[in-house]
């Protein structure tokens, strides 16, 4: 009970989320799907402008532009390398045009189109593997660190111990072994389950650094004792673009 009212925000906010996604796995609708991902990445996307301290609005348009170009063209994972050599050729243009403009076209829209590119692939199954791998290496490195995590893992975000960051990967691994199954064999699962737990770890690292850097707290406000949307979804960020490739190179 002192647990839960200490962190009574964020749990409820929490769960408010898991029941909401549950409810759009449930549904399991392209359009739906799509249009969800597109808010979330609406909402990271000018939270990372914030972060890499972008004032121009402009960029907003064209990312809106780009997501609606991924409801339609087959491979939406490659449209941010078309945006980078776009971009290269605008600047190649315009000396005007800075790189700086360029990096939320990168964090959070690459990984934004692997997720949706993973739903039109592998469907909602893949999903939820990767929602229980990112989500365990959370809780599961959470859980370690509070008990018995004494080692510093890295200057970045010093609460990190390497003991919760071990035992993150560890219990993120097993859960989401067992959930791949369903797509791929043990040995595959294991690989994806462990490569994708790892991955994430670094996704909230990156976006620690990127925090520190513009010397905020969070990356938002929207999520009552999470932050900001990139603050919930970081390490799926990273996760998801090495559980797309993994699938494919190893299936």
């Amino acid at each position: 009970m002192e647990m839960f009212e200490n962190h009574k925000e964020r749990i409820v906010t929490g769960l408010a989320l898991v029941c909401f996604v549950l409810v759009i796995g449930f549904i399991d609708n392209l359009l739906l799907t799509w249009g969800v991902l597109g808010v979330v990445y609406i909402l990271a996307f000018k939270e990372a402008l914030r972060l890499f301290q972008i004032q121009d609005n402009m960029p907003i348009i064209y990312a809106v532009v780009l997501w609606f170009i991924a409801l339609v063209y087959p491979y939406g994972d490659d449209l941010f390398v078309l945006a980078g050599v776009t971009y290269a050729s605008a600047i190649a243009y315009n000396k005007n045009l800075t790189w700086k403009n360029f990096f939320p076209f990168i964090y959070p829209t690459a990984g934004m189109l692997f997720l949706f590119t993973l739903y039109q692939e592998y469907g909602m199954t893949a999903m939820l593997w990767l929602i229980i791998v990112v989500a365990m290496t959370d809780v599961g490195a959470y859980a370690v660190g509070k008990s018995i995590g004494k080692t510093q893992f890295c200057e970045t975000s010093p609460n990190k111990t390497m003991e919760g960051v071990v035992g993150g990967i560890v219990v993120a691994t097993i859960s989401g072994m067992f959930v791949g199954l369903s797509i791929v064999d043990l040995n595959i699962s294991f690989l994806i389950s462990f490569g994708v737990a790892v991955s994430s770890i670094f996704g909230d690292l990156f976006e620690s650094s990127l925090k520190r850097a513009a010397d905020v707290k969070d990356s938002g406000n929207l999520l009552p004792g999470h932050g900001g949307v990139l603050d919930r979804i970081d390490g799926y960020l990273f996760g998801v673009i090495v559980m797309l490739v993994l699938l494919r190179g190893l299936v």
